[in-house]
């Protein structure tokens, strides 16, 4: 089993140092509710919600965001253009070693 190492920065500023298999089909998302986070993921992932918007803080070659994934974004809060992504859509992989996001606030 490989393991990458996240930096996970929650609402209130806390750094949670979390380690996320790459051999489990996992994403962003499932790996913030695996470690009890305050990620909703209402939707089950499929980019329909903006409940684990994240803000990516490191320099790291993410994937291009789909279509969904942007419409998605468009509808959500406390937005940045060149930071936000939502946790569904980013898969853990090796090259995400040393990643470190903070979780976007929520609307309330």
């Amino acid at each position: 089993m490989s393991i990458v190492n996240i930096t996970i920065i929650d609402r209130e500023g806390e750094k949670h140092k979390v380690e996320a298999p790459t051999d489990m089909n996992m994403n962003l998302m499932e790996v913030c509710k695996s470690y009890e986070l305050p990620v909703e993921g209402t939707c089950g992932g499929m980019a329909l919600c903006s409940t684990c918007h994240v803000y990516v803080r490191s320099e790291h070659g993410l994937s291009e965001m789909s279509e969904d994934e942007e419409d998605m974004l468009d509808q959500a809060f406390f937005v940045d253009d060149d930071l936000s992504r939502l946790g569904c859509q980013i898969p853990i992989t090796d090259d995400l070693e040393g990643l470190i996001v903070e979780l976007a606030p929520t609307a309330e």
